[in-house]
C-alpha cells in the first residue's frame, strides 16, 4: 500500500507549478500524479517517495491536503490486464473509486475495500494472470 495525498488547488495558471515546486524544493520525487480541474478549482492526487517530507513541504507552503491509503499494483503490460483485474474485483463486489498510473507503470488503485482488493490482486498473481508477482 501507499499513501496518496489529495490537494485542492485554484483553477488558474501557475497553481500546479506552485504545488510541485514546493515539493521539488524539498527534494521530493513525485512517483504518481493525477490532476483534473473542476469549476473554480483543481483536484490533485499524488504519491511521493517520502511521506514525512511531503507533509512538511505542504505544511511549510501553506497547502492543505488529505491522505488516504491506496494500492500499488504491477500489472502485466498486455491487453486485458486491467480488464481482468477490474472484472475480478467487480465479481467479488469491490468498487473501484480511483485508478491511475505511476511514473514507473504501476497501477494506483483505490477501492471501497483495500485489504480484499489486495488479496484479489495477489490471487491474480498466483494464478499467473494479469498481475506480476511481488505485490
Amino acid at each position: 500500500m501507499a499513501t496518496e495525498f489529495t490537494i485542492l488547488i485554484e483553477d488558474r495558471p501557475g497553481a500546479l507549478a506552485h504545488l510541485v515546486e514546493a515539493l521539488a524544493q524539498s527534494g521530493i520525487n513525485i512517483m504518481a500524479i493525477h490532476a483534473t480541474s473542476c469549476p473554480g478549482q483543481g483536484f490533485v492526487q499524488l504519491i511521493t517517495n517520502n511521506n514525512d517530507a511531503t507533509v512538511n513541504a505542504l505544511r511549510d507552503a501553506g497547502i492543505d491536503y488529505t491522505v488516504r491509503e491506496v494500492l500499488l499494483i504491477n500489472l502485466v503490460d498486455q491487453p486485458g490486464s486491467l480488464a481482468q483485474l477490474a472484472r475480478r474485483l467487480a465479481d467479488v463486489g469491490i468498487n473501484i473509486n480511483a485508478v491511475y498510473i505511476t511514473m514507473s507503470g504501476q497501477i494506483v488503485l483505490d477501492t471501497d475495500d483495500l485489504p480484499r482488493a489486495q488479496r484479489v490482486a495477489l490471487g491474480l498473481a498466483s494464478d499467473r494472470g494479469a498481475v506480476r508477482g511481488g505485490e
